[in-house]
């Protein structure tokens, strides 16, 4: 495996590669088995694999932990290379943002201003920003994305379809605990008792889930409430919000049973925050299958 951290690098590095089938995973670091699967369906599913490691201060909002978001570079080089990653791309901001940007994305509100974007002002467009330059600079045929955050999934494959990026995003399921939490580099802030009632997310999705397999709920508020006073038994946990949509277009819907829904959500514990969430389809699937990647990334011509 080899560590890049200019473009001029990058570019040196790939022009061997370029009619191989490219596949790339972009991370902010710390990696976690998470990242490590996105690693395995890449290298299945490609001859070629770069994984990104930036932490985006595009991304980060004034009062948001980007000094404090963990790093650990040597760690993460060994569990790439030991994943079978070929190139390990790290550039510094100032190769990133040499200049301030005077040209940035700016996802739709439509996508952008619900979950996560509802509070996190400008989040997604500092997302769409990184990786947009990520794509051109590594020019990849495929790009892996982890469905728990869905929302940036789903914003990522219309990034592919409306800039004509001719790659697939490829939709990759949640990895978990033993338990059933999420994992998040940012598990590593949770306390002891933190930890053990952080569960909570992942146990009161899977009661979701099971109550639509019986097609117990009738309405999204019928399962938001569920969520939220399922939630408040825990005394550590802050429910932030709690959604019930469409997806992936991610609007509100009065219908649960003849389109494919998103139910997530997003607790603090202290001053951890945590996503977790379910997608769930007429048909009981509770998660975005292959035959997915070819619905979101519509329009993109890619080589499989």
């Amino acid at each position: 495996m080899e560590l890049v951290e200019t473009v001029q690098e990058l570019n040196h590095v790939l022009r061997n590669h370029r009619n191989s089938i490219i596949g790339f995973v972009p991370t902010m670091g710390y990696l976690h088995e998470g990242h490590l699967s996105l690693v395995k369906k890449a290298k299945k599913e490609c001859d070629f694999v770069v994984m990104s490691i930036f932490v985006n201060p595009l991304q980060f909002g004034p009062n948001e932990d980007l000094e404090r978001y963990p790093r650990d570079l040597e760690r993460d080089f060994d569990l790439a290379r030991q994943a079978g990653v070929h190139v390990l791309y790290h550039p510094s901001i100032k190769e990133m943002y040499p200049n301030e940007p005077l040209v940035t994305t700016t996802v739709s509100e439509s996508i952008s201003k619900v979950l996560c974007g509802k509070y996190r002002e400008s989040h997604f467009d500092g997302v769409a920003t990184v990786v947009a330059k990520l794509f051109n600079q590594i020019k990849p045929n495929r790009a892996y994305f982890g469905q728990k955050d869905a929302q940036q999934l789903a914003i990522m494959a219309q990034l592919a379809k409306d800039l004509s990026f001719q790659i697939a995003v490829v939709p990759c399921e949640t990895v978990r605990e033993e338990d059933g939490l999420a994992l998040s580099s940012r598990n590593v802030y949770l306390l002891e008792e933190e930890r053990k009632q952080a569960v909570i997310l992942s146990q009161t999705l899977s009661e979701v889930k099971s109550g639509l397999i019986a097609r117990k709920w009738q309405t999204p508020d019928e399962i938001n409430n569920f969520v939220r006073d399922r939630i408040s038994t825990k005394p550590l946990a802050k429910l932030q919000y709690i959604e019930t949509l469409s997806y992936p277009d991610l609007q509100s819907t009065t219908s649960l049973y003849d389109k494919q829904i998103l139910v997530a959500l997003a607790v603090f514990f202290g001053k951890t925050r945590l996503i977790d969430n379910i997608l769930f389809s007429a048909e009981g699937e509770s998660h975005v299958s292959n035959n997915d990647e070819i619905q979101i990334t519509s329009g993109n011509r890619y080589r499989s």
